[in-house]
C-alpha cells in the first residue's frame, strides 16, 4: 500500500485533441494516482477510453457541459472513490460542466474549472458570480469534509510573480484587481493553501501560454492552474511541480504528491 498519491491537474483544451497529441503514452510513462481534466470539450460517449483504463484508471467520472464542445471536467482515479458528486447544485454553472467532487477516506478532491472572462463582461460578470457562489459552496462543504483539495484551472493570475508581464496586463481579465483580491482571500480567510508556492516561494514558472507570438517557446506565460490544499492538510503535501515539458495542450499539468 502506497503512503503518498500524485495528484495531476490538468486542462487539456479538448481531450480527443490531446489523445492525438499522444497523451495516454505519456500517462503511461508517469506513476500518476489520480487525474483531474479540465475543458475536456467532449460527452463521456465521444471519447475511447479503454487504454487509459489499461493504464490502471479503471475509475472514470465526468461532468460535461450542455452545449457541445465547451468546458466540460473529469477525474480519473486508480483508486475507487467512496462517493462522487457532478456538479456543485447550482444550475447555472453545473449546466456548464464546470465541478466534479470525489472523496476518499478522510479527505476530499474537487476538479474545478473557473469561467474565464476573456470574450467580454457578461462573461467576467459570469466570473465574478462563480467566484462569489463558489466560495461560499466551498466554505460549507469544508464544514463536512475540511480535507480538502481543490484543483483545477482557476484562470487567475493571483500575483505579479505568475504572470510574465504583469504591468501591462493589470487590465487583462485574470489578473484583474478584484479577481486577485479574491485568490488573496481565499488562501487566507479561505483557509488554503497554494500548494506549488508554498514548496516554491520565489519560483517563477507558469502553466499556460497564450498560442499566439510563441509564447510557449518565449515561456511567457502565467500561473493560472493551481492545487489548493486545505490548511488541515497542509503538513501532509511531499512535493509540486508544473510539469512544462508535456505539451498537449497550452497549458501543462500540476502535480501533487501528498501523503494519505
Amino acid at each position: 500500500m502506497k503512503d503518498t498519491l500524485k495528484i495531476v491537474s490538468y486542462n487539456l483544451n479538448g481531450i480527443r485533441a490531446a489523445i492525438k497529441k499522444d497523451w495516454i503514452n505519456w500517462v503511461g510513462e508517469n506513476d500518476f494516482d489520480i487525474i483531474g481534466i479540465q475543458e475536456t470539450k467532449a460527452q463521456e460517449n465521444q471519447v475511447d477510453l479503454e487504454e487509459l483504463k489499461a493504464l490502471g484508471f479503471e475509475h472514470l467520472y465526468w461532468h460535461s457541459a450542455e452545449k457541445k464542445g465547451y468546458s466540460g471536467v473529469t477525474i480519473f482515479s486508480k483508486i475507487k472513490p467512496d462517493y462522487v458528486e457532478i456538479g456543485m447544485g447550482v444550475e447555472r454553472f453545473d449546466k456548464e460542466g464546470r465541478v466534479i467532487r470525489a472523496d476518499f477516506g478522510d479527505w476530499t478532491l474537487l476538479n474545478c474549472y473557473f469561467p474565464s472572462g476573456t470574450s467580454g463582461d457578461i462573461r467576467q460578470d459570469v466570473k465574478y458570480d462563480f467566484l462569489d457562489t463558489f466560495y461560499d459552496w466551498a466554505q460549507t462543504l469544508k464544514k463536512e469534509r475540511p480535507n480538502l483539495i481543490i484543483q483545477g484551472d482557476y484562470n487567475i493570475a493571483h500575483t505579479e510573480m505568475d504572470i510574465h508581464n504583469p504591468k501591462s496586463n493589470k487590465k487583462t481579465s485574470g489578473f484583474l484587481p478584484e479577481e486577485r483580491a479574491w485568490m488573496d482571500k481565499w488562501f487566507s480567510e479561505g483557509g488554503f493553501v497554494d500548494a506549488f508556492r508554498k514548496q516554491h516561494a520565489d519560483l517563477e514558472k507558469y502553466s499556460w501560454w497564450s498560442y499566439r507570438a510563441g509564447a510557449r517557446g518565449k515561456n511567457k506565460g502565467w500561473r493560472i492552474d493551481y492545487q489548493a490544499v486545505a490548511n488541515s492538510m497542509e503538513d501532509r503535501i511531499v512535493a509540486t511541480d508544473l510539469l512544462n515539458d508535456a505539451v498537449h495542450s497550452d497549458h501543462c499539468p500540476c502535480l501533487l504528491e501528498i501523503k494519505i
